[in-house]
């Protein structure tokens, strides 16, 4: 099992950065993808952004590109969600997920690709 835990999630004005941390324990493997989610109120949830484990390739949602940064230290077992320019839009729940195995680039857009969650960790952006 492997246990995901977000933290860095808050009420924050338009145009300000956050730095969300998805901390991974448990049995961990290479070739996990990491991946973040997001789902505003009466929304589905939608895919943000994904890395690999192994070569730390990444993945962004087009709305993402230029905004939201994905990385990971492997060390701490630790993925990492770098926000900027956030605007009201970006106000949602944020998950982080990993995948048993490798995914490949369609896949691992797909949420139910996944095989763990993390609880998630609110962000809120006022205009």
């Amino acid at each position: 099992q492997v246990q995901l835990v977000e933290s860095g999630g808050g009420l924050v004005q338009a145009g300000d950065s956050l730095r969300l941390s998805c901390a991974a324990s448990g049995r961990t493997f290479s070739s996990y993808v990491m991946g973040w989610f997001r789902q505003a109120p009466g929304k589905e949830r939608e895919f943000v952004a994904a890395i690999r484990w192994s070569g730390g390739r990444t993945y962004y949602a087009d709305s993402m590109k230029g905004r939201f940064i994905i990385s990971r230290d492997n060390a701490k077992n630790t993925v990492y969600l770098q926000m900027s320019s956030l605007k009201p839009e970006d106000t949602a729940v944020y998950y982080c997920a990993a995948s048993r195995g490798d995914l490949g680039r369609i896949l691992l857009l797909r949420g139910s690709e996944y095989d763990y969650w993390g609880q998630g960790t609110q962000v809120t952006v006022s205009s």
